[in-house]
């Protein structure tokens, strides 16, 4: 049977939104991965086969195949190609995906798969309000245009802090449990960078060696008293996502390309799925999709050592785990991203990445990530420890 192995993986850190990496040309980030995942590897940049890159908002800096750009920004050969991934924030988690079946499949030995992304530079929804002045304000929902999408879900709002909001009211999550949630983010990120948890993923930058997104002070009291960010809601900034910049790679490869470049891997790839559930709601997709990974696998929650995903919002990790019985324990372990931040294109390479690194540090057997994705869908990937 064929195999996808995880070589290697490495990050950035993730720089705060104006903060140390926030000058730096998109390109020169995925520059910056790349050539240290090669370093670290020792693999010829020449017997590369592709570059799947994961990259939300692809305009400005971005635009152009950034995942092709990227490669020539390092420097390396022209021949290998590189292809660009849009699944919103799974989009370096689907790059991990598509190289992995690329490898699976056999029409390829060596695929490094990442993403990259300059929140500070190129702000979220900057594709959608570049076209506004075309005739298009919105992608999808009241006044986007689309006979189909009004016939199906009307003049339903549909972003994802409504999403988020929903998601709180339906699972009974309180602005408290949220926030409890959001301070035991930042506790353990600052935890995990003070017992130097993350130092072997990290590839430093411009003066930049750690992230810069968790935050010391933090306190129940201070977020209790920031503003909701809708008038009745329950959210506020404070347990979302942080806005941010970075970039993350991996190298797969198959049984062949291991033997032939003397290569030792991490991890195998046991599963990969995505699954979609109501785009209205948005965010909720991780339940069903990881529910739908383990009847696939014959995994139980229990089998699964570490898992990490993604903060977008406290109350799609907390409804998450409402619904799949694993211990909380084992989430995120090392914060998540309302302490760390969402590089949107670049955090599913990123959350893989520290997902290897912890299963190692606790010797655990299986790692399972989920995110859940604009639209309304959610990859799941499921890792052995080798």
């Amino acid at each position: 049977m064929a195999e996808a192995y995880i070589i290697d993986a490495v990050r950035t850190p993730v720089g705060k939104r104006g903060g140390g990496l926030s000058g730096i040309h998109p390109a020169d980030l995925s520059a910056h991965v790349l050539r240290s995942l090669l370093a670290r590897t020792g693999v010829d940049p020449a017997a590369v086969e592709d570059v799947v890159w994961g990259c939300v908002d692809s305009v400005g800096a971005q635009a152009g195949n950034i995942g092709r750009t990227g490669w020539l920004a390092a420097g390396f050969p022209e021949h290998v190609p590189g292809v660009t991934v849009d699944r919103q924030c799974g989009s370096s988690q689907q790059a991990v995906h598509f190289a992995a079946q690329a490898v699976l499949s056999g029409t390829s030995d060596l695929v490094i798969a990442g993403g990259v992304q300059n929140m500070s530079a190129i702000p979220i929804g900057s594709a959608l309000r570049g076209a506004a002045e075309l005739g298009f304000p919105i992608a999808y929902g009241p006044g986007s245009g689309s006979t189909g999408w009004q016939e199906r879900y009307g003049d339903e709002e549909v972003t994802q802090f409504r999403g988020a909001e929903l998601m709180a009211e339906k699972w009974q999550i309180s602005r408290d449990d949220m926030e409890e949630f959001a301070l035991r983010s930042h506790r353990r990120a600052v935890e995990a960078i003070d017992a130097g948890r993350f130092a072997g993923e990290l590839a430093p930058l411009a003066g930049v060696e750690h992230d810069e997104g968790p935050r010391r002070d933090t306190s129940k009291e201070k977020l209790e008293g920031l503003k909701l960010l809708r008038e009745g809601g329950r959210l506020t900034a404070g347990v979302a996502s942080q806005i941010s910049d970075g970039a993350a790679a991996l190298l797969i490869a198959s049984e062949r390309a291991v033997a032939e470049h003397g290569l030792r891997p991490r991890a195998r790839v046991h599963h990969m799925s995505v699954r979609g559930d109501d785009p209205v709601f948005m965010l909720s997709a991780p339940i069903p999709a990881t529910k739908h990974a383990l009847a696939k696998t014959g995994l139980s929650a229990s089998d699964i050592d570490v898992v990490e995903i993604n903060e977008a919002f406290a109350s799609v990790v907390l409804a998450w785990l409402k619904e799949i019985d694993v211990d909380p324990a084992v989430v995120n372990p090392n914060g998540g991203a309302i302490a760390l931040g969402h590089p949107l294109g670049a955090t599913g390479a990123k959350l893989m990445t520290t997902l290897l690194s912890e299963l190692e540090r606790t010797g655990g057997r299986y790692g399972l990530q989920t995110m859940c994705e604009g639209g309304g869908t959610a990859n799941v990937t499921i890792v052995e420890r080798l």
